[in-house]
């Protein structure tokens, strides 16, 4: 009875079944094994800048099959090169906003000059203008830096346009 086992094993070790399903298995295996070194190239090109580093990347796949993989994913940088560039980019963006101040209009919050008397886009009175030079005054200024009319005289002036018109 034993013997018929063995007999029946060894059978189908020597069967044509046994070999087409080892071909295959090989087949599949070596075809992982190429396409986990082709990822581990590809998604090195994405993480890493040096082409040196990629290509050490790309033979320690190759060259270890499976366990390479398994040590590039240990060493890899966390992030994508786009999304540092992205980070970096937003960082940029950010220190403009906070460094340079953007204006925006109060109504429309369009983007606005420092030196704009009304909003370009909604006409909203943003600063008014001295009499004198007609140069942007801010609300707490007294007198004009530039050609030293007293503020008070722009504000008298404006209330005089304003009861003339009526």
């Amino acid at each position: 009875m034993v013997a018929a086992t063995f007999d029946s094993v060894s059978g189908f070790f020597d069967s044509a079944t046994w070999l087409v399903a080892r071909n295959l298995g090989i087949f599949f295996l070596v075809l992982f094994w190429l396409s986990i070194a082709w990822w581990v190239v590809r998604d090195a090109r994405s993480r890493v800048e040096d082409p040196l580093l990629v290509a050490v990347a790309g033979v320690l796949g190759l060259v270890l099959p499976y366990v390479g993989a398994l040590v590039y994913l240990l060493f890899r940088p966390a992030e994508l090169l786009g999304d540092v560039r992205e980070r970096e980019l937003e960082i940029r963006s950010m220190e403009e906003r906070l460094g340079g101040r953007l204006l925006h209009c109060p109504k429309c919050r369009a983007g606005v000059e420092s030196s704009y008397l009304v909003c370009p886009v909604c006409t909203t009175r943003l600063k008014r203008g001295c009499r004198g030079c007609n140069a942007p005054l801010e609300p707490l200024w007294q007198v004009c830096p530039y050609c030293e009319t007293p503020a008070d005289a722009v504000v008298a002036s404006l209330r005089q346009r304003r009861g003339a018109n009526e």
